[in-house]
């Protein structure tokens, strides 16, 4: 499971808790200009901007999680197990795409949202593993960039995308459900709330924070959907100028989604939990991250790789 946020503050930022059972050996990896990617049924680019985001790399190819290019575009892939549709055969007539290859054909072809949703349009999802040993990930993707926020969903109808002004994605079910889900907390405020006991004079609140009483506060889906969304509108972001406070504050908003380990238990025994959390700056093309293990707020900046590098770059 897991939560992605677009913020826009002084900068557009972008980022998720990563939570999951396991370790796949993620890594914060640079893809260098022009570095070859290969597609399983579409053409090769060897001409495309940089990318930066958290990967496992794999016979040299990266299998990123969520990423960002040069130009600010930002893609974050979310389990979606029960819903994800992958067609077994590809069409001539539309563009055929393995999800494993979304984000990087994605990001290698587009400079904006606008960009993605023309190329998704005439796209088809195949059910093409990396490999016998890497099975497809059922997933959906929540893509922004500074003016534009939208979710994709693949389903046997095809590729289905949504505006997405709310700015927040977690998992199933779909988010057609999500959106029309907010309209269970409309009542909520961060403001002490107005009595609307009707003929009962004198009630006031006790204490500050009871205008978000009923807000959900476990760890599923819709819960974390509604909790993100909450906090993220109620940020006051405009007051938000150095760069230190707009990325302190997206950490928070992680933080109140986040998963601790032991809070929740799969059917086999294993702990869920927040692996890791990122933030990009879009912008700056800076990706800041934390892990369980570590809080502290580490970064590592895309600027610099020069066009004709041949090499993925690692960071711990």
């Amino acid at each position: 499971m897991c939560t992605s946020i677009a913020m826009k503050a002084a900068d557009f930022y972008f980022g998720r808790n990563l939570d999951l059972e396991y370790d796949f050996g993620q890594r914060v990896v640079i893809t260098p200009r022009n570095y070859p990617f290969h597609f399983r049924c579409d053409a090769p680019m060897t001409e495309h901007p940089a990318i930066i985001g958290m990967a496992t790399v794999t016979d040299g190819y990266p299998l990123y999680a969520e990423a960002a290019n040069e130009y600010g575009l930002c893609i974050a892939g979310l389990h979606f197990p029960k819903s994800a549709y992958y067609f077994a055969e590809p069409s001539e007539a539309r563009r055929n795409i393995s999800p494993f290859e979304l984000i990087p054909w994605l990001l290698c072809h587009c400079r904006s949202v606008t960009e993605v949703k023309a190329l998704l349009a005439k796209t088809r999802m195949i059910n093409l593993p990396f490999s016998d040993h890497l099975p497809l990930t059922p997933l959906h993707w929540h893509i922004a960039d500074s003016s534009l926020s939208i979710v994709v969903e693949p389903t046997s109808d095809g590729v289905k995308i949504y505006d997405n002004p709310i700015g927040v994605l977690t998992n199933e079910p779909p988010f057609s459900f999500h959106r029309a889900n907010l309209c269970r907390y409309l009542h909520l405020t961060a403001a002490p709330p107005d009595n609307r006991l009707s003929g009962i004079d004198g009630i006031a609140p006790f204490g500050a924070g009871m205008g978000a009483i009923g807000l959900p506060g476990d760890c599923s889906s819709s819960s974390r959907f509604v909790r993100a969304a909450f906090w993220l509108h109620h940020s006051q972001l405009t007051e938000l100028v150095e760069e230190s406070a707009c990325v302190n504050q997206f950490f928070h908003l992680l933080s109140s989604v986040e998963m601790v380990r032991g809070g929740v238990i799969l059917d086999d025994g294993r702990p869920e939990y927040t692996r890791y959390s990122s933030c990009i700056n879009a912008g700056l093309g800076i990706y800041y991250y934390t892990t369980y293990e570590n809080r502290t707020i580490r970064s590592v900046e895309l600027r610099g790789r020069e066009e004709g590098e041949r090499l993925l770059e690692f960071f711990l």
